[in-house]
């Protein structure tokens, strides 16, 4: 079998004005990239905003495991399988991130015969829209420091500045720094931080923004830092929005590529969904839903992080109401959940089966508390036998669950028939009763607790004394009414990423909390979360290369 990489870079593409014309749109509505990439004009977005609307499918999954599950690759897959059946839809992504690209994770493009291309292009710089953010939130950094430099006239408490600077790498020894060091007019010697780019709140309000007006209104509500009165600071205060949203113009419209079958794939934003709120844009979405009739997109990791914020967050800002879910799994890492070892879940092992699958009845339960139909995939390997597979089918449905497999990765949208099929049933037949699991007016302490006990599973929190004095004062600056954004390890519903299948009454911990004022949510700080990851000491940077033709090798 040929590798990801293999497969993308014999495949043959279609001109992207091609693909455009597929969904109506003209080469005058696209900005190009070169012949496979291109951008919508502001122009065509703006023509397309009474459209109406087509259906929204969201592709989530169990907590991601060493045995894979393939979400994205069930993504592509499952809109390859629409096209087949002459359906019109669009696929709606997230971008990759290059600090899991040279790290451990590899790509973020599907895999086998169910991705999205340019692979090498979508992972590595594509359009530049992650250079953008970072450099938008650097440019914050130095206005802020400058600001300080040249007579600090907002009365910025140095040792109260809450703004980190970001870079789309992981590095671990940018995580504490120490900055202003030389002569005085090297500015002033203080603490500073990175984060990775993707954890960077400048790519969570470009995920959320509607359009170029709204987009500065939220860069302005950004709190940089705290005054020595302690009220807060902001970018807008701080003159620094325009020249932001000048580096953004062309980052906040959305990305059209394809995939391996030419199915349009609009690919945008890509915050992290352990440490962010894990969706593409807001844009993006919209757009597809616009000019399809069905949007296929996905949120990041396990439903218990991106699936949970993707409707509390992204579709309470954006008023969307998603018609059905498919959560994907495979018979590997429902085994995996059983505590078997990585080398050992190609054999059949039912009782492993029966003791992890509680981790995707959990999943389950907590998608039906959104009143969202469901469709169960299994995301197929040549090792599952006959006996796991109608186990994992006959325990879906006495849950209300419709089940399909997928075969994608083998099979490209052909493989994904079977599950088309079953969500376009689910669509014509059940109706979404979608809401949200909390309102706005609770309070913020109750709204980390009723994600970690009825999400998670855990049986109390327990607040470090800062974390709940932190809440406290967002409280009082008047942040209560915003939802939290959980920054949890996606490996295990708790907040330990030992504990696998489904752990229950277990205590959870908080040890910070931070308001982001533009994008609109409060994030909050479980367990030893890192928000700028460090590389493992086999990165997958070491395998990656250029050949003297130009060709990049062990991308995957």
């Amino acid at each position: 079998m040929k590798s990801d990489i293999e497969i993308a870079q014999a495949a043959t593409l279609d001109k992207i004005t091609d693909v455009a014309e597929k969904i109506g749109v003209s080469e005058d509505d696209l900005e190009l990239y070169g012949k496979y990439k291109a951008k919508f004009t502001e122009e065509y977005l703006r023509k397309i905003e009474n459209n109406k609307e087509g259906k929204l499918v969201l592709v989530t999954a169990i907590n991601p495991t060493p045995a894979g599950e393939g979400k994205t690759t069930t993504t592509v897959g499952l809109g390859q399988a629409f096209s087949k059946l002459g359906k019109k839809a669009i696929i709606a992504l997230r971008e990759p991130s290059l600090g899991p690209c040279f790290g451990i994770k590899g790509g973020a493009a599907g895999g086998g015969y169910a991705q999205v291309v340019p692979m090498e292009e979508l992972n590595l710089h594509f359009t530049g829209d992650f250079h953008a953010i970072t450099s938008a939130n650097n440019l914050l950094a130095a206005i802020l420091d400058n600001h300080i430099q040249q007579g600090n006239q907002l009365q910025i408490d140095t040792r109260n500045i809450v703004w980190k600077r970001c870079l789309d790498m992981n590095d671990r020894v940018l995580r504490n720094i120490v900055v202003g060091l030389g002569a005085k007019t090297d500015g002033f010697v203080r603490e500073d931080h990175f984060v990775i780019t993707v954890a960077s709140e400048i790519m969570a309000i470009l995920c959320l923004s509607n359009n170029m007006k709204d987009l500065k209104e939220r860069l302005s509500k950004i709190v940089v830092a705290y005054d020595l009165a302690g009220h807060t600071v902001t970018a807008g205060q701080l003159g620094a929005v325009g020249a932001m949203a000048a580096l953004l113009k062309d980052a906040i419209k959305p990305n059209l590529i394809q995939t391996l079958e030419h199915t349009p794939a609009l690919v945008h934003g890509g915050p992290f969904a352990n440490i962010a709120h894990g969706c593409n844009s807001v844009r993006a979405t919209k757009a597809a839903m616009k000019m399809a009739d069905y949007c296929i997109t996905e949120a990041g990791f396990g439903a218990d992080l991106g699936a949970e914020k993707f409707f509390d967050i992204k579709c309470r800002q954006a008023s969307l109401k998603p018609d059905a879910v498919v959560l994907v799994a495979t018979i590997r890492a429902l085994k995996y959940n059983g505590y078997v070892p990585k080398d050992k879940l190609g054999e059949e092992n039912l009782e492993a089966l029966k003791a992890g699958i509680v981790n995707l009845e959990k999943h389950i339960e907590n998608l039906q508390k959104y009143g969202v139909p469901i469709v169960v995939t299994l995301n197929s390997f040549v090792t599952d036998t006959e006996k796991e597979i109608a186990f994992v089918e006959n325990f879906c449905k006495e849950r209300g669950c419709e089940f399909a497999l997928s075969e994608v990765w083998a099979k490209g949208g052909e493989g994904g028939i079977e599950l088309a099929k079953k969500v376009i049933e689910t669509l014509e037949t059940k109706e979404s009763k979608f809401k949200v699991l909390y309102p706005d007016e609770m309070p913020l302490k109750e709204k980390v607790e009723i994600v970690a006990k009825e999400i998670y599973g855990a049986g109390s929190v327990n607040f470090a004394p800062a974390a709940l004095k932190q809440l406290e004062k967002l409280t009082d600056l008047g942040f209560g009414n915003l939802p939290v954004c959980m920054a949890k390890n996606q490996y295990s519903l708790s907040d330990d990423a030992t504990l696998l299948g489904r752990p229950e009454g277990f205590e959870m911990s908080v040890r910070e909390a931070y308001v982001s004022a533009g994008a609109g949510f409060v994030v909050v700080l479980t367990g030893a979360v890192m928000t700028m990851p460090g590389l493992p000491k086999n990165p997958a940077a070491y395998n990656i290369d250029v050949n003297d033709d130009g060709v990049i090798t062990g991308l995957f």
